[in-house]
């Protein structure tokens, strides 16, 4: 394995009434100016925005809310948080939603630090210095962006989209009640369960060596979700299988998978070009490129996708050829993944042929990429006309 260092500063505060129990108390060493942060208004409609402004009231803050975030948040909306940090005085920001509200929350916290465009800090051109303090109450298990530093960005004028981060945009403290993911609909479960699935895929394709112990640690993430999984797709409002697909989609990305390993990211890049083109839902996108990003390197993971096969999936392999359990494995996962509901195809979401230059195009933008393996658009193309 490759020389590491791990440090992780987020506060997780897990188990439900911690929100009523800590969130005060989290909250109060940044100041009283906060800064709410929520998306299309679900949290109206489950009761978490009434338990917080509540719980924000009477600890005396003075609430400025900023609504509206997208499931691809965009820089319009970062830009909208950032002029009402610097109106309002912001001291600290609370971002109270999934993945999409927390990334949209980190760009704001580091933009409001930043004298330009926070699109400098996203594609690189400039580097955060600081951010404004943050805390988290999520409500969707999903993407990790709760104890992990990363953060993606659509500019939907230009259609790009690009992940960053920084050591300054890691949450303070973030809390994790399972109860509040219980109003979740199917489809956003199921989008939940593959997001976190594929992050542990990412880091699992790996080009280091003597790595037994972060694989089995993958390969335990990948059991227990998918032993969950379809019990808690047939029985939305299970706690105990809530609790626990909450808890993996947080360890599935806050950085324990993947010390000491460089993990691939490529489909990541791909689906980031086809929702920036798209706007169709992220986990949806990789839900039909991963596996075809599987099917394009299944020579060169052939291991790793035995060890998925006999270690994940309980295949008997025996008597097949390489090829052969390379597929199954391949296989098992789209199998598995079609079983919850998600899509498979782009067709599924309309999208044919006539852009995938320019899909593969966005990709390039910072030259050959993947860590397992590296693409060019040429391949690119491929795993999209493969995805079609």
């Amino acid at each position: 394995m490759d020389a590491f260092v791990f440090q992780n500063p987020v506060k997780l505060i897990f188990g439900n009434g911690q929100t009523k129990e800590r969130l005060v108390t989290e909250l109060k060493p940044f100041g009283k100016k906060v800064l709410l942060v929520y998306g299309g208004g679900s949290i109206k409609n489950n009761g978490i925005y009434d338990e917080v402004t509540a719980l924000l009231e009477e600890g005396g803050f003075e609430v400025t809310e900023l609504s509206g975030v997208e499931p691809n948040p965009r820089l319009s909306t970062v830009k909208r948080g950032v002029e009402a940090c610097r109106e309002q005085g912001i001291d600290v920001i609370l971002a109270v939603g999934g993945g999409s509200v927390i990334d949209c929350t980190k760009a704001i916290a580091a933009g409001a630090k930043y004298d330009g465009d926070p699109w400098d800090l996203v594609t690189k051109k400039a580097v955060p210095e600081a951010a404004l303090p943050f805390g988290t109450i999520l409500t969707i298990a999903a993407t990790g962006s709760e104890m992990n530093a990363g953060s993606v960005i659509t500019n939907w004028e230009t259609n790009e989209k690009h992940g960053w981060g920084s050591p300054h945009t890691y949450p303070a403290f973030s809390i994790l009640e399972p109860k509040n993911t219980l109003s979740l609909p199917k489809d956003q479960t199921v989008y939940g369960i593959v997001d976190m699935m594929t992050h542990v895929l990412e880091q699992y394709f790996h080009p280091q060596t003597n790595t037994p112990l972060q694989e089995h640690m993958c390969e335990a993430v990948l059991k227990t979700v998918i032993e969950e999984a379809p019990g808690l797709v047939e029985d939305l409002e299970n706690m105990e299988k809530r609790e626990t697909v909450l808890y993996a989609g947080t360890i599935a990305l806050n950085g324990m998978l993947q010390m000491g390993v460089r993990g691939d990211w490529a489909s990541h890049n791909i689906e980031h070009a086809v929702s920036a083109v798209y706007d169709i839902p992220h986990a949806g996108g990789l839900a039909i490129v991963f596996p075809q990003w599987l099917h394009y390197h299944k020579d060169q993971g052939s291991t790793k996708l035995k060890q998925l096969a006999e270690r994940v999936w309980d295949l008997d392999t025996t008597g097949m050829s390489e090829h052969e359990i390379a597929e199954a494995s391949i296989n098992a996962l789209s199998s598995f993944w079609s079983s919850l509901g998600a899509p498979s195809r782009l067709a599924d979401y309309e999208i044919g042929d006539d852009r995938l230059e320019e899909i593969a195009e966005k990709t390039m933008v910072n030259g050959p990429f993947g860590n397992f393996n590296k693409l060019e658009k040429p391949d690119v193309v491929s795993i999209l006309r493969a995805s079609l």
